[in-house]
């Protein structure tokens, strides 16, 4: 694994894992701060996601659930601004609940390949079909932000290491399941919204990343499409 290791880790690929953990959180670990006053430009859409009531102002309670859900999904700094980011997060979030179960709609991932993992960029969605049936997902993602984006196309895994570590950084990658110049499905422990997103791997939970291994094996298709908000 020594030469995929290298190869995978430079062309970054590895993702959230191989970086520091400041870097691993997709923004420096949330800062203590005051809790802001301030109106932010998407105060009523961050309300209405939030259930609160929706009037445009900026209260205590708000920023208080407003900064709760910043924490969650270490967006910072986390003062209980609704600005662009937590809004960009809510807003995906929505856009991946209203998928419901049927990912591939649009028909985008080939449905002539048998088994596949399907990753949807632009929703930051995957998914496992056989043809036109589904078998596992839609599940959230985390992939390459810019600057380090997950590359599209048909592509196949060539190496799975449940146990992979990067040799770059000594951090532990599980899962990993390896399909593109060391891009990998592999699980981490951040929140899957956490901005701006991994070094261009396709982050998972440990939950969904096993399932994956339980899924899929070497030689099976990959298909990468999108563009990730903000690339």
């Amino acid at each position: 694994m020594g030469d995929i290791r290298r190869r995978g880790i430079v062309a970054l690929g590895v993702t959230a894992l191989v970086a520091p953990l400041s870097v691993v959180m997709g923004t420096t670990t949330a800062q203590a701060a005051s809790c802001t006053t301030q109106t932010g430009a998407y105060q009523r859409q961050v309300e209405r996601f939030l259930g609160r009531p929706v009037d445009g102002k900026q209260s205590a309670a708000d920023c208080k659930a407003i900064r709760a859900f910043q924490t969650k999904h270490s967006i910072s700094p986390n003062v209980g601004l609704a600005g662009p980011v937590t809004w960009g997060v809510m807003d995906l979030m929505t856009k991946q609940k209203a998928v419901g179960k049927n990912p591939n709609k649009a028909g985008k991932c080939p449905t002539n390949k048998g088994r596949i993992a399907c990753v949807d960029l632009t929703l930051q969605l995957s998914w496992i079909q056989d043809g036109r049936k589904l078998v596992y997902g839609p599940v959230a993602v985390r992939t390459g932000r810019n600057g380090y984006e997950t590359r599209t196309g048909l592509k196949r895994i060539y190496s799975r290491d449940i146990d992979h570590v990067s040799s770059l950084y000594d951090v532990p990658m599980p899962y990993s399941q390896f399909f593109d110049g060391g891009q990998a499905f592999h699980s981490v422990g951040v929140s899957m919204w956490a901005p701006p997103g991994s070094h261009g791997c396709v982050n998972m939970t440990k939950t969904v990343a096993a399932k994956y291994w339980s899924l899929l094996r070497n030689g099976d298709d990959v298909f990468v499409y999108g563009r990730k908000p903000g690339t």
